[in-house]
């Protein structure tokens, strides 16, 4: 299982879920130095019936993502208020920062190319896609390329 959210079972503590790793942050980072992959946590979806009657909506959600990327690490940055109520906050930003340098959550589909294609490889040799998928054919053709005005 893989996900964003720890499953109620695990929480319980009864034993019937348990982690693959019980140490998993050391094998995550050496998987992360050895490949440059992190998995990529979320994808936005938009239904096709939108998107055709307003192209603009995909890239102009792209950059209020973006937008908002850059707010978060803002504020993961500041020192003087914290926003989370995490002892270390400031040191585990830091070495986050020192692992996978100032952006370590990447958007964009040329700075998460390998992951997808990573990704669409595994699905597809797991039996999960009938034919192997390019990163492109998941995404509108206005997200493919970034670009400021």
């Amino acid at each position: 299982l893989y996900t964003a959210r720890m499953p109620s079972s695990y929480k319980a503590g009864d034993g019937k879920v348990v982690r693959l790793f019980e140490d998993y942050v050391p094998v995550e980072r050496a998987y992360y130095r050895e490949t440059g992959l992190f998995p990529i946590m979320h994808a936005v979806a938009i239904r096709r019936e939108v998107y055709e009657e307003n192209r603009w909506v995909a890239q102009t959600l792209f950059k209020a993502f973006c937008e908002a990327q850059r707010l978060t690490y803002e504020d993961l940055a500041e020192t003087a208020a914290l926003k989370a109520m995490l002892p270390w906050a400031n040191a585990h930003v830091e070495e986050a920062v020192r692992e996978m340098g100032p952006d370590w959550w990447p958007y964009g589909f040329e700075k998460n190319r390998a992951t997808l294609a990573t990704f669409l490889r595994y699905h597809h040799e797991q039996g999960l896609s009938k034919r192997l998928l390019e990163p492109e054919d998941l995404f509108a053709p206005e997200t493919l390329e970034s670009f400021k005005i």
